[in-house]
């Protein structure tokens, strides 16, 4: 091998091992290897949805390489959680707990990926230092992430390290309650990392003196929200917790504190005749500070390279440097027909905001879509409304359209052919494939729509959903928790997706807790109280179970688990059996396990 197939660069590795291991081997073989796949999911899923790369997984050890010593200690921190979640219900003998060791410092990577030298041996000897189920990072590490993440640090003074010539100062790393499960309140814990500032833009508020112009101002906001989130070094807020603010006054630094930010946009349109106005100000949400504020001023015809400059503007004045794949992706922008986008703004802002939906609903957002797209047929967006629309009549039966599934389908592939760039098109096409009980396509378009846009909350939610329905409940919850971060106000919907997943997995306390905040969150749900159910009976909370079923009869007196669960693309029997079966526990009717499609 030549010198110049080895590289040698700085990174933060991180080194774990299985504690006990050939114990609990000794003890069950077949169960410890079913412990040790579940939790090599769960760190594969922390490690790639923070930047990391697994290196190895040989045994009962996990070897991975990060850019930032930061999403390490990230990654460890949600593993150790996920870890400890996963095995609530498990007695303390049969527990798998990992040691984890981080060290940031100088390797030499192969062209194969491989990676050796004094960095990797002494993340190696830290995980030796750490006790089961804990975190032992270096001084190195230590200073590369104070202040940077939410964690405290007890300093075990220096250690001398097996073949480590120096001694090697060893912090034990602790979570702190910024981790914890986000309540009802709207907060958020901070998401702020190096070299990836924190964004929140704010519904911008609407001066033209027309209420029927809010529309507009919403649209703009929301294409800058979504070009903003294109840019890997950023993390967006996404537009259902923005929105929250919407025609309020603002504490600027206390939106900073609940959504969890650094950074905040806010400003003002103004549209009169073929003129429009931009007011935008970039505030530091510590300090209150502005760190630039600007007016636009431009004819409406120019309306989206004005969107494309105050991205830009955000961008630069954040430091964030862009690779070549995102300078194409912000490039391509939507149509240039400023009418046809326009209408696709009309049918967004009516799919998100109508107060009452129905089948007129229905009939005007895709009347509003189809106009779009005859103004533009090249146009994807309004494709993409389209399949969403006829997807949500298939689960609503709004108009009761006939093959409604396969329309949505159809729009959807439309979209993605118009618009393999476009984010929305990729979610569409996952959603829709959900329904239609193609997951792998769902898993595959969720992740597409992810490469696109890595701030996209509604991907990360479809994609950790299609984790539960392939029988993959502990890899679906670093995706949901992802959602949660980047949509605090959505948490409701959230928290139901976290308590299906744990109640699948079979962690029947974590499920319970999940499930009675999302109740509390969305008062009028049913199929949160069934599976809620189900958890209290397998726990034999028998009397509240049954409490709990009668509110659901309540709420919904015609409801009928069976066929709610028939509709469920869930692929593996034994899932549906474990949601049937706590409901048996509890006493309550007997529910059929569906077998169609399932």
């Amino acid at each position: 091998m030549s010198g110049t197939d080895l590289k040698q660069r700085l990174a933060a590795i991180l080194a774990a091992d299985a504690a006990g291991y050939s114990r609990l081997m000794a003890s069950d073989d077949r169960a410890t290897v079913a412990s040790l796949d579940s939790a090599r999911s769960v760190f594969r899923a922390q490690i790639e949805s923070n930047q990391g790369r697994v290196i190895d997984m040989a045994g009962d050890s996990v070897l991975a390489v990060f850019e930032t010593a930061t999403g390490a200690v990230t990654a460890a921190l949600a593993v150790q959680r996920g870890l400890n979640e996963a095995a609530s219900t498990t007695t303390e003998e049969r527990r798998m707990r990992f040691r984890i060791g981080i060290h940031l410092g100088d390797v030499i990577e192969k062209a194969d990926g491989t990676v050796y030298g004094d960095g990797v041996n002494i993340a190696a000897r830290l995980e030796g230092l750490a006790e089961p189920g804990g975190i032992t990072i270096s001084d190195a590490v230590r200073g590369a992430v104070r202040g940077k993440v939410t964690a405290s640090f007890l300093d075990q003074g220096e250690q001398a390290v097996k073949n480590i010539p120096e001694p090697v100062r060893a912090f034990k790393v602790t979570a702190q309650s910024a981790f914890d499960m986000p309540t009802a309140s709207l907060s958020a814990p901070d998401v702020r990392s190096p070299g990836k500032p924190s964004l929140a833009v704010l519904p911008f508020t609407n001066m033209s003196g027309d209420p029927e112009q809010d529309y507009f101002a919403d649209g703009i906001t929301e294409d800058i929200i979504t070009d903003v989130s294109k840019v890997s070094g950023l993390l967006v807020i996404a537009r259902n917790s923005t929105f929250v603010f919407k025609k309020q006054n603002v504490d600027v630094k206390d939106v900073g504190r609940r959504l969890g930010v650094r950074h905040v946009l806010e400003g003002s349109v103004r549209k009169a005749g073929v003129k429009v106005r931009i007011n935008a100000q970039l505030i530091d949400a510590e300090s209150g500070g502005h760190i630039w504020a600007e007016r636009f001023d431009r004819d409406l015809t120019d309306i989206f390279a004005l969107q494309d400059e105050v991205t830009r503007r955000i961008v630069d004045a954040l430091k964030v440097t862009l690779g070549p794949a995102e300078r194409a992706l912000l490039a391509n922008s939507r149509t240039s027909n400023v009418e046809a986008h326009d209408c696709f703004l009309r049918g967004r802002e009516l799919m998100v905001n109508a107060t009452s939906k129905n089948r007129e609903f229905f009939d005007r957002v895709v009347a509003i879509f189809r106009r779009a797209i005859e103004l533009d047929p090249g146009y994807a967006e309004p494709y993409g409304g389209l399949a969403m629309a006829y997807c949500l009549d298939f689960q609503n039966r709004w108009a009761d359209t006939p093959g409604a599934l396969d329309l949505a389908a159809h729009f959807a592939a439309l979209a993605i052919e118009r618009g393999p760039n476009e984010p929305y098109a990729h979610y569409a096409a996952a959603v829709v494939a959900t329904w239609k009980r193609d997951l792998v396509r769902a898993k595959a378009e969720s992740e597409e729509a992810l490469a696109l846009n890595p701030n996209y909350a509604l991907a990360y939610g479809t994609r950790g959903l299609v984790e539960i329905y392939l029988g993959h409940p502990l890899a679906a919850i670093p995706s949901i928790q992802r959602a949660i971060l980047l949509d605090p106000a959505f948490t409701q919907q959230y928290l139901h997706f976290l308590g299906s997943a744990y109640l699948v997995a079979g962690q029947f306390e974590a499920a319970v807790a999940s499930l009675r905040e999302r109740i509390r969150l969305q008062p009028t749900t049913d199929l949160s109280r069934a599976f809620l159910a189900s958890a209290l009976g397998h726990l034999g909370g028998l009397d509240e179970a049954r409490s709990v079923w009668n509110e659901l009869k309540d709420v919904n007196p015609k409801y009928s688990l069976a066929e709610h669960l028939a509709r469920l693309p869930f692929q593996n029997h034994a899932d549906l059996d474990r949601i049937r079966e706590g409901l048996h526990k509890a006493g309550l009717p007997d529910i059929e396990t569906p077998r169609t499609g399932a």
